[in-house]
């Protein structure tokens, strides 16, 4: 079973441009050993089909890493289960990874995660996207990445005042994004940031967009603003 398993993973990821060495895939097969493990305490994911989780959560994440530089800062916001910043990290071992989430019992999977597979260069925050984008993370990043399934005027508002000037925010997305990224263009103005690209991935019956947006200049001090009034109305 582990030989198809890492078959299936090599194969997808390879398919989305990632070569993975042997002890890669090995670190990927405890990692889901921990994920399903850990998920019949806490709630983690809805994917507890062994292959399923290789192909949606671990070669999914993977269709990230061509974009990333090595030697480079990413902040994964609202990482849950560790998707996409884990696997990132595994895949790209000098790739310095923050994985941020608010709820303190899925980073004490993460870590657990971390020290079963002796990674360096990961650093695990509790906090609430809008509290930590005040402090010393703001503005700290080369990349910052989600995995949420909010409109991306509201992504962008979370996660762009994490990122350094000449920095990237990687979104992931469906398909059918145009009315999106031009409701979005307003607030994007504000927060400082413009679509520069789209790549469209396509694997294993699995199709979605990664929008990139840099920031050109500093992201007003306001934002983001507290969910309520994010949810309440969008930047204009």
């Amino acid at each position: 079973m582990n030989e198809h398993l890492t078959n299936l993973l090599t194969q997808s990821a390879a398919t989305v441009g990632v070569q993975l060495t042997a002890r890669q895939a090995t670190q990927f097969l405890h990692y889901k050993d921990l994920l399903l493990e850990w998920n019949e305490k806490i709630n983690l994911t809805a994917i507890t089909d062994e292959s399923e989780v290789m192909v949606k959560h671990f070669a999914d994440s993977l269709s990230l890493a061509p974009f990333l530089q090595s030697s480079t800062s990413l902040i994964d916001i609202g990482t849950g289960a560790g998707f996409p910043g884990l696997p990132l990290k595994i895949s790209l071992p000098n790739l310095n990874v923050t994985l941020l989430d608010s709820l303190n019992k899925r980073l004490m999977f993460v870590n657990e995660v971390i020290s079963a597979l002796e990674l360096n260069g990961i650093t695990t925050i509790h906090s609430r996207a809008e509290d930590g984008a005040r402090k010393e993370l703001r503005e700290k990043f080369d990349y910052a990445t989600a995995r949420a399934v909010s409109r991306l005027s509201v992504l962008a508002e979370y996660c762009l005042p994490y990122v350094k000037i000449g920095g990237t925010f990687i979104a992931y997305k469906g398909v059918d994004i145009a009315d999106e990224i031009s409701e979005a263009i307003p607030a994007l103005k504000v927060l400082g940031g413009e679509v520069t690209e789209i790549k469209e991935i396509k694997f294993n019956n699995l199709h979605h967009s990664l929008i990139m947006l840099t920031k050109y200049r500093q992201t007003p001090l306001q934002y983001p603003r507290p969910p309520a009034k994010i949810a309440q109305s969008a930047i204009k």
